[in-house]
């Protein structure tokens, strides 16, 4: 997986430009989720959609790019669709999220699928220690097994629609650049 990411974009102002539309984006799907009905009576569980632009940026854009849109997509997701504690839980998550799939594209070996399923796992990790350091307890890691299957599901799904994105999105930036 680990291939070299060279930006497509040329001038700073077109790197600029793609990476506002790429927070866009990343809004759109993290305001789509909050209308898609996604529950299995168990609450929490999201697809993660926004991963998307993360998995792919990291496929072609420079890390700290793909880093500050997913801090900037974090941020206004919250404050627009959430709360102050959503920014916390979704920081956490985020936070570990993003340097793991960092790391895992930096290695031979791991598919975006992969790559995906330990994001979400590790985002949902975030979240519970988060959950666990504000209400005081160790409680609830009883939370944590279902939490990790669901992040595994939903990171295998989103690595997918990935995996099947990264030629056209490749095809894309080479018919622009």
């Amino acid at each position: 997986m680990a291939t070299k990411r060279t930006s497509p974009t040329g001038s700073p102002g077109r790197r600029v430009a793609l990476d506002g539309i790429l927070v866009a984006l990343a809004l759109i799907f993290s305001y789509a989720e909050t209308l898609i009905p996604f529950n299995f009576g168990v609450p929490g569980i999201k697809l993660g959609l926004a991963n998307l632009v993360v998995l792919l940026g990291l496929t072609f854009l420079p890390a700290l790019d793909v880093f500050l849109i997913s801090m900037v997509r974090i941020l206004l997701s919250s404050l627009l669709f959430g709360n102050v504690m959503s920014l916390w839980y979704s920081l956490a998550g985020g936070l570990l999220s993003f340097a793991a799939m960092y790391l895992l594209t930096k290695r031979e070996g791991y598919s975006l699928v992969g790559i995906s399923m330990t994001g979400g796992v590790l985002h949902n990790i975030g979240q519970v220690i988060t959950a666990a350091i504000v209400v005081r307890t160790l409680q609830l890691t009883w939370y944590l097994p279902v939490l990790l299957v669901a992040g595994l599901v939903t990171g295998a799904i989103v690595g997918t629609v990935a995996t099947l994105l990264v030629p056209r999105v490749r095809k894309a930036l080479q018919r622009y650049s």
